[in-house]
């Protein structure tokens, strides 16, 4: 249990001490093919990204320890209901280290959105998550168009997923 407390402990750290100010950020993974997956979800069905080809998706990785996700994630179910019949889907990748956290949390902030569990692999084939929250805009060609980094201005995140629900 310390161990746990000291990893979150630490990553909160590195979250505050990153040299990128929040926001919008351009990385390396920006521009290329978003890395294809194939997780289960919290109800125990397939989530694969490439069948999300043709969709806009919104990829956010999170964790139940981490204030600015539990703001995030209320208003990415929104923007699911708001702009899903344009297109968009969400899917919210835990970084927790199990899903009891993950389940209780999901229920108390009535989400209906496609939560897996991520683990280093995927977080590692996505430029390496290691502050949260993390979200990629990805466009409907399956390349990542976006990168936003620790608490974001949502009214930037929603301004560039309409500008890629729009083409």
């Amino acid at each position: 249990m310390r161990i746990s407390r000291l990893f979150r402990l630490l990553a909160c750290c590195a979250l505050l001490c990153t040299i990128e100010a929040p926001g919008q950020a351009r990385s390396e993974i920006v521009g290329k093919a978003a890395p294809e997956f194939v997780r289960r979800d919290l109800h125990g069905h397939e989530v694969d990204l490439e069948k999300y080809r043709g969709s806009v998706v919104l990829l956010n990785f999170w964790a139940t320890w981490c204030a600015p996700c539990q703001v995030e994630l209320p208003e990415f179910e929104a923007w699911q209901k708001k702009y899903g019949a344009d297109g968009l889907r969400v899917i919210a990748v835990s970084m927790d280290d199990g899903d009891a956290g993950v389940r209780k949390t999901v229920r108390r902030l009535h989400l209906n959105l496609a939560v897996v569990m991520g683990d280093a692999e995927i977080g590692q084939a996505y430029g390496g998550v290691l502050g949260l929250p993390v979200t990629f805009l990805i466009d409907r060609e399956g390349k990542i168009a976006a990168q936003f980094k620790g608490e974001t201005d949502l009214g930037q995140m929603e301004g560039e997923i309409g500008r890629l629900l729009s083409r």
